[in-house]
C-alpha cells in the first residue's frame, strides 16, 4: 500500500473502532447486548401482578391524601449539605401520604407502610422530592428480591393469603424479609399520620459548601406524641380511618416534624436498605415540616406528581444503594401508564361524593 494511502488508512481505522465501541456502548446502555436488565415495567408489573390492576392510580401506595404546607429551615442543615433548602428560610411543600399496597380503596386496617412524600422548591429553582416509608428498614436491598417478594406474597385466589408453598422457601432464601416481617409484628402501628416518623431508607450522598461529602439518611420527628393502633382490632377499623382523622386533625390546626439528618458512622452499611444504623451518630436538626393542609386526591396538586426520590438539588446525590436507582425507574413507568389512563376516585373523594349524593 502506498505511503499516502497507509497515512489515511490508519486514522480511518482508529475513528472506525471509536465509532463501533460509542456504538457498543450505547447498545449496552440501552440494554440491547449483555444480560438483559429488571426495567422500571417489569417491576410495575410485578406490582400490577400481585395487588391486581387499578388503571388510573399508582402501582404501589395507590391510597393517599394530598398535603400541603411549608419547610422552616433554620440554617444548620447547611452543616451536610450546600443545597439551597437547608438555608434559612422557608420554603413551600406539596406532598401526599399513603398506606402500602396497590389497591386505592383499600381498608386503612392493615399494618403495612404508612408514607409521606414530598416536593420542597426553593427561589432559586431547585427542588427536592422525597418519598418516606415510617419504618426505619425496607423489606429487601436489591430489585431482584424486590420482584421475587411480589412474587411470593401475591394472594392464592382460593384462601387471599400469599401460598405458604411458595413462601416459605422465599423466606428461607431471604432472611432479611423474615426479620422484616418480625420487626413490622413487633412495632408501634400509627394510629395518625400526624404521629409517625418517616425515614428515607435509602442512604444519600451529602456535600457541603467545603466540597467535603459525606452518606446520611434522615427522618421526620412528629411533635405529636406516638399513639399505636390495637393491632388485634385493625378489622374493625372504618375503611378510610387514618385519612378521616387527618382530614379532621388538620381541621383544628397545623402539624410538624422536625427533619433530623443522620449522618452515617465509619462501617454504616449505605448500599443495603434492610440494614439499620445503630448506636449513637452525628445528628442535625434542619428545620421543621409544618402541614397546614390536606386535600382529596381530586382537587390536591399531588396527584400528578411523581415523587421520585433521585430528583435531588444541587448538594444531595444518590449513593451506591440500588434501590434508588429502581425506584426512580418504577415510578417514572407507573406515572407514564396512568397518566394515560382514566384517573379513578381517591377513597376519601369517593366517599365524600356519595356522602354528598346523600
Amino acid at each position: 500500500m502506498p505511503a499516502h494511502q497507509r497515512s489515511i488508512a490508519g486514522p480511518a481505522a482508529l475513528i472506525g473502532a471509536v465509532v463501533l465501541l460509542l456504538v457498543a456502548g450505547f447498545a449496552w446502555a440501552a440494554g440491547w447486548i449483555g444480560p438483559r436488565r429488571i426495567s422500571g415495567g417489569d417491576i410495575t408489573a410485578a406490582l400490577d401482578a400481585n395487588g391486581g390492576k387499578h388503571p388510573g392510580y399508582r402501582r404501589a401506595h395507590a391510597k393517599g391524601l394530598c398535603l400541603s404546607g411549608h419547610f422552616d429551615a433554620n440554617g444548620a442543615g447547611s452543616e451536610l449539605s450546600s443545597a439551597r433548602v437547608f438555608a434559612r428560610g422557608g420554603y413551600p411543600v406539596i406532598g401526599r401520604f399513603s398506606l402500602g399496597g396497590g389497591n386505592p380503596l383499600a381498608t386503612d386496617g392493615r399494618n403495612v407502610f404508612h408514607a409521606m412524600a414530598l416536593q420542597v422548591k426553593t427561589p432559586d429553582g431547585q427542588e427536592w422530592r422525597l418519598a418516606m416509608d415510617h419504618t426505619p428498614i425496607f423489606p429487601v436491598a436489591d430489585v431482584p428480591s424486590f420482584i421475587a417478594l411480589q412474587k411470593a406474597t401475591t394472594p392464592d385466589p382460593t384462601t387471599g393469603k400469599p401460598d405458604p408453598a411458595v413462601m416459605k422457601p422465599f423466606l428461607q432464601a431471604h432472611p432479611e424479609v423474615k426479620a422484616f416481617q418480625d420487626y413490622m409484628a413487633k412495632a408501634v402501628l400509627p394510629d395518625s399520620f400526624a404521629d409517625a416518623t418517616y425515614y428515607s431508607i435509602n442512604a444519600f450522598r451529602f456535600t457541603d459548601g467545603r466540597g467535603q461529602t459525606r452518606f446520611v439518611r434522615w427522618q421526620f420527628v412528629p411533635e405529636a406524641p406516638l399513639a399505636g393502633l390495637d393491632k388485634k382490632a385493625l378489622g374493625t377499623l372504618p375503611r378510610d380511618y387514618l385519612i378521616r382523622e387527618m382530614i379532621a386533625r388538620t381541621a383544628r390546626g397545623p402539624s410538624r416534624w422536625h427533619l433530623q439528618l443522620v449522618a452515617a458512622n465509619p462501617g454504616d452499611k449505605t448500599d443495603d436498605a434492610t440494614v439499620a444504623w445503630t448506636g449513637p451518630h452525628r445528628t442535625v436538626d434542619a428545620g421543621t415540616l409544618v402541614l397546614t393542609g390536606v386535600q382529596p386526591e381530586e382537587n390536591g396538586a399531588c396527584r400528578d406528581l411523581n415523587f421520585d426520590p433521585t430528583i435531588l438539588p444541587p448538594g444531595i446525590a444518590i449513593s451506591d444503594d440500588p434501590l434508588l436507582a429502581a425506584r426512580s425507574k418504577a415510578y417514572s413507568s407507573s406515572f407514564t401508564r396512568r397518566a394515560g389512563e382514566t384517573p379513578g376516585p381517591s377513597a376519601i373523594g369517593q366517599d365524600l361524593a356519595k356522602e354528598h349524593v346523600r
